[in-house]
């Protein structure tokens, strides 16, 4: 794991201002979706009326579409 983070910095640190500028906005925007995601699930008094089950895929969709996005940014960074 210590190599891992390691490897992160050392490629963040290489990288343009460009590079670390959209590398910064990628991951607030995974993390952005995965919490909306999180947030729709699980809050109770959700102010959009939506069936139970529609909130639940609506948010499951979110929460997927924030993973991928995730993979995309790791895999970006290999480069």
């Amino acid at each position: 794991c210590g190599i891992m983070i390691k490897n992160l910095i050392d490629s963040f640190q290489k990288k343009s201002l460009k590079g670390r500028f959209l590398l910064v906005i990628g991951i607030l925007f995974f993390l952005i979706y995965l919490v909306l995601g999180l947030f729709i699930i699980f809050m109770k008094n959700f102010p959009i009326q939506m069936q139970y089950g529609y909130r639940i895929a609506f948010g499951v969709v979110l929460v997927v579409y924030a993973f991928f996005r995730f993979v995309r940014i790791i895999n970006d960074n290999n480069d």
